[in-house]
């Protein structure tokens, strides 16, 4: 899912990460891996948001799904893997 800048921010403010600029030169190769996709990192390794069940009416959700874990305690190298359902869920305003 493409977040728009203002979901991105929503996003961030919700869980602990960086998103990855649409610019940085790794962006195309991620794309071609994953599909076009807002992609963030943190302390686990990288993910990207799906939608979700919102948690009640009227409200729009979005799912947490890493798709690559820190290969070293360095946080140097990332190795993917299936997608994993993490237990973050972010609140995405629709107006945004």
């Amino acid at each position: 899912m493409k977040l728009s800048a203002a979901r991105v921010e929503q996003t961030l403010n919700q869980f602990q990460a960086q998103a990855i600029p649409e610019d940085h030169p790794a962006v195309p190769q991620l794309n071609r891996l994953f599909g076009d996709h807002t992609y963030f990192v943190d302390g686990d390794g990288l993910s990207i948001v799906e939608p979700a069940e919102p948690p009640e009416s009227g409200v729009e959700a979005g799912q947490v799904v890493r798709l690559a874990s820190w290969s070293d305690g360095n946080r140097t190298s990332l190795e993917p893997h299936d997608p994993e359902l993490t237990d973050v869920v972010v609140i995405l305003d629709a107006a945004a």
